[in-house]
């Protein structure tokens, strides 16, 4: 393999740790960067982005390698949070993730590190990017670790991203990447996985949003227009949750003491026009399987969309892949016929991804789904 002065992304983390290890036993030129994508809670006990910084010097100390901290907060709060709340206030639930790769990670930090005089950039996530032989174009493939995989998250990566990209521990498991880690006496070797948003932290969902978003409370409604409760408001809901509803179960007249009555409610719709939130009972009703997705602001990895077809599926991260159909296709939408395989709790605003394969093609947001209701109607 070439040496080259490679940029890796050093988040504090384990990964992104064995990742500049890996590349410097390959003989690269490693420099690492700290990104500092937000700081209104620099103060706060849940914002852990001063610790973050100080392990991922700690890691560099210890790899020999340079760092340097760079502040990405006003990129991240135009280009990423802004259309966070855009689409929370739209009564959508969108996923800051795949933004932050596309317009931070994959573009903010990679114009920096090519001002660096970087030749690629790394990062620690779970997938691998190779060039195809027969068409020299980049390909995005999943990591070999199924449990960690986060092409997902990468769909939106164009050809120009991806040739300047470097994946170096995704063909690697993570408990391999922690016994490494180890192994080679990293200060970080133990540290706990980031979850949830990264802005997030570890707070609590609702308090964050509570202070950007406001308030309008209105009725929790079943499948059959029975008032249940009453929500906090339609923007702290997603398809598909269970908890925090606040609600118990509706017991039938005349039925059996304790009959039906403890199955678990589930988020199936919010009717923004009406701030109603309608719910239903049981994990495979009706209301929560889709068969038929549309998305829009498509991105295909190749830069053209693949042809109509069979195809496999996520419309949600962490859902093994499902038989669909793709069957309207242009540069910016899509449409996907998952009859043989309905799809749960389908999610407007977050992301729809392809595959064929190892091979991720790309991917759009969803705006719609159908649903089949009780009367056997399209919804």
């Amino acid at each position: 393999m070439k040496k080259q002065r490679v940029v890796v992304g050093l988040s504090g983390g384990v990964d992104s740790a064995v990742t500049a290890h890996v590349l410097k036993q390959q003989g690269h030129e490693v420099i690492g960067i700290f990104m500092k994508n937000w700081e209104d809670d620099d103060d706060s006990e849940f914002c852990s982005s001063r610790q973050d910084f100080l392990d991922a010097a700690s890691v560099a100390d210890v790899l020999g390698i340079e760092i340097e901290h760079v502040n990405f907060a006003a990129d991240y709060k135009d280009r990423v949070f802004a259309e966070f709340l855009r689409e929370y206030q739209a009564g959508r639930t969108p996923n800051p993730d795949v933004l932050c790769n596309a317009e931070i990670k994959f573009k903010a930090f990679l114009d920096h590190a090519m001002r660096l005089g970087a030749e690629k950039i790394a990062t620690g996530h779970y997938a691998r990017v190779r060039q195809n032989e027969h068409t020299g174009l980049f390909e995005l493939l999943k990591g070999l670790d199924a449990n960690k995989d986060q092409s997902y998250f990468l769909h939106r990566l164009n050809q120009a991203q991806l040739s300047k990209a470097m994946f170096p521990i995704g063909h690697l498991c993570k408990t391999e990447v922690r016994r490494i880690a180890t192994e080679i006496g990293l200060p970080n070797a133990k540290k706990k996985d980031s979850t949830g948003i990264c802005f997030i932290g570890e707070r609590p969902f609702r308090d964050f949003l509570n202070r950007y978003i406001s308030k309008e409370p209105g009725p929790i409604v079943d499948d059959r227009g029975r008032k249940l409760g009453q929500h906090v408001g339609l923007s702290f809901y997603t398809l598909g949750q269970r908890s925090g509803l606040g609600i118990g179960g509706v017991k039938e007249k005349g039925a059996a003491r304790g009959a039906g009555e403890h199955a678990p409610w589930f988020v199936a719709r919010k009717d923004v026009p009406r701030n109603t939130l309608v719910v239903v009972q049981g994990h495979d009703h009706p209301w929560l399987l889709s068969h038929h997705v549309q998305a829009d602001q498509a991105s295909w990895v190749a830069g053209t969309p693949p042809a109509p077809g069979c195809y496999g599926s996520k419309t949600r991260y962490r859902q093994p892949d499902a038989c669909t159909q793709l069957v309207q296709t242009s540069a910016t939408a899509f449409a996907l016929d998952c009859t043989a395989q309905p799809q749960w709790a389908v999610t407007p605003g977050q992301s729809a991804v392809l595959y064929d394969g190892e091979v991720c093609l790309g991917g759009g947001i969803i705006t719609a789904m159908d649903t089949v209701d009780t009367m056997g109607t399209l919804a």
